[in-house]
């Protein structure tokens, strides 16, 4: 099981209530320009809708650089301003971004225009993750509901982004909600949701190709960040659970877990290992050392967009990096 290691938010923006009473309902359609008003937890959803909405849109991605931990951020006074003025509201779910559901609710955000991630993919287990409240359903938007206490991670492993299938659904759903927010900009919206597609279907055929000529092939990973992607690639994960739940959480594996960890790399039993600097510590840094020492590839994943990159680019470079290391 893993659980979010997401800290209590918001507990300093009491003095700020006053100033957003009256902007909640405002909404960023009111803008001088005409834009609509786009804000996602983290720049990955961010990229998206700017992809999907082009010149239409004014974007906001809270988690916005590689530095932050989605897992354990903070919301602030001004991300709290923001998601008040937001026409849409895009999130991971899954107890992933616990924060940015917080903020909806206390801005008083309209539960038809978020739209969660989670909710939408067709990965087995996600429809685990959605609250089971029938009367909150709304099919039409791809969003069931919000109440976040019930946003457990269970056996999900969240990070959905990594897969496909589920950005295909987000990027359709972003496109219709768009559209309902401006319908002179329909068509826009449809042909810009066109070519994001045309790019995963492309990336697709990469992973295919990929995945018929190394499937089964034995990898580890230091968190269950790039997972979805290596199931699709065919790729066994040897990582014990243990050991990238506690990654994830930020604390310490068990000596178990880790020595079969280091065995794994130590032994030459993998191809790569997979890392993530945003959740590494001692006990990461000490596989990736292993696995350095013993000639074995490390790929770095992260949960955000690097600087410069969008997210059709970011998935190639992963794709290529991943090919690379099994190559070599």
């Amino acid at each position: 099981m893993r659980h979010s290691r997401t800290t209590p938010v918001l507990a300093g923006l009491a003095a700020t209530a006053l100033l957003l009473s009256g902007c909640a309902a405002a909404g960023g359609a009111d803008q001088a320009d005409g834009t609509l008003s786009v804000v996602a937890s983290t720049n990955v959803y961010g990229d998206l809708a700017r992809s999907i909405g082009g010149d239409q849109v004014e974007v906001t991605s809270i988690i916005d650089r590689m530095a932050q931990d989605p897992h354990s951020y903070e919301a602030t006074a001004r991300d709290k301003l923001a998601v008040s003025k937001a026409d849409l509201v895009l999130e991971n779910g899954g107890g992933y971004d616990t924060f940015m559901h917080t903020l909806a609710d206390d801005t008083g955000v309209d539960h038809h225009n978020i739209i969660t991630a989670v909710e939408l993919s067709p990965l087995p287990g996600a429809e685990d993750e959605a609250p089971h409240d029938p009367a909150a359903t709304d099919a039409d938007a791809g969003h069931t509901g919000h109440g976040h206490a019930e946003h457990g991670h269970g056996g999900f492993n969240e990070h959905v982004w990594y897969d496909l299938s589920t950005m295909a659904k987000v990027a359709d759903t972003v496109a219709a909600k768009l559209s309902a927010l401006d319908p002179e900009q329909a068509d826009t919206f449809k042909a810009n949701a066109g070519q994001f597609q045309a790019g995963l279907d492309k990336l697709q055929a990469e992973v295919d190709g990929l995945a018929a000529a190394a499937g089964g092939e034995a990898v580890a990973a230091t968190d269950p960040v790039p997972l979805h992607l290596f199931d699709a690639l065919g790729l066994e994960n040897k990582t014990p659970d243990d050991f990238m739940e506690a990654a994830e959480e930020g604390s310490d594996a068990s000596p178990q877990a880790l020595k079969e960890a280091e065995d794994l790399v130590t032994g030459g039993s993998v191809r790569f290992v997979a890392y993530n600097e945003q959740t590494e510590g001692p006990q990461t840094q000490r596989l990736r050392l292993l696995a350095e020492k013993a000639g074995i590839a490390v790929v770095d994943f992260t949960e955000t967009l690097p600087e410069g990159q969008d997210y059709l680019g970011w998935m190639a470079a992963n794709l290529h990096a991943v090919e690379k290391a099994l190559r070599g």
